[in-house]
């Protein structure tokens, strides 16, 4: 499903250049849960960023099911995005005058289906807020918003599955929910996972890669 080889991503400033990606790369097949592990800054955001068709490479290539995103036009790009792609970031990003249920049909707008309103309920339901649907994120707990997350990235149906530290905001529980939600979006839906963090706890979830400095190393 997702391929990566030798990426290449530079960050530039005044007097000094920061590569954030140093010739990494990586392989992830469907139904793999793959754990990009290592500390803050040493680039996994912006890896999440290049797989997902979100930022250009400086150097390497990326293959989404077979498809360089990059290759691309704009608007191809989106709907190759829209179509395979789901994100799960740290912060959440949820619209905060929207409530749980429309913060997850807000997905639809890229893809728009008949089923959409469903599905929203049907995800609400299945991470556990369907007494939560009509609250707006104020009133939720941080565990909450983040399974709000999860439920507005899987609505499209995606086959690619892209988190970054999705448990880092959260409690050892409110993270262990969100974990098994991502395994079973790998084990019973065939789905890949991608999962960039720094926590030792989620390195248990799957394959891990270690990264440092831009580049994947050895255990």
């Amino acid at each position: 499903m997702l391929r990566a080889e030798n990426l290449v991503k530079a960050y530039r400033g005044p007097g000094r250049e920061v590569r954030a990606l140093d010739g990494f790369s990586l392989r992830a097949d469907p139904g793999e849960f793959v754990v990009v592990q290592g500390p803050s800054g040493c680039g996994k955001t912006t890896l999440l960023l290049v797989l997902g068709g979100l930022l250009r490479p400086d150097g390497g290539r990326v293959a989404l099911d077979g498809q360089d995103p990059y290759a691309l036009a704009p608007g191809a790009r989106a709907r190759l995005r829209a179509e395979n792609v789901g994100f799960v970031f740290q912060q959440f990003h949820l619209v905060p005058y929207l409530t749980v249920f429309e913060n997850v049909l807000a997905a639809s707008l890229a893809r728009p289906s008949v089923d959409a309103a469903a599905r929203a309920r049907d995800l609400v339901a299945h991470v556990g807020l369907a007494d939560r649907a009509d609250h707006v994120p104020a009133q939720l707990s941080t565990g909450e918003r983040q399974r709000v997350a999860l439920a507005r990235a899987l609505l499209n149906r995606p086959r690619l599955l892209l988190a970054d530290e999705p448990t880092g905001n959260l409690d050892e529980a409110s993270g262990a929910r969100v974990l098994e939600h991502l395994r079973a979006f790998a084990a019973e839906g065939g789905g890949t996972v991608v999962l960039a963090t720094h926590d030792p706890a989620a390195a248990r979830a799957g394959r891990v890669v270690r990264m440092q400095d831009g580049r994947a190393v050895a255990p």
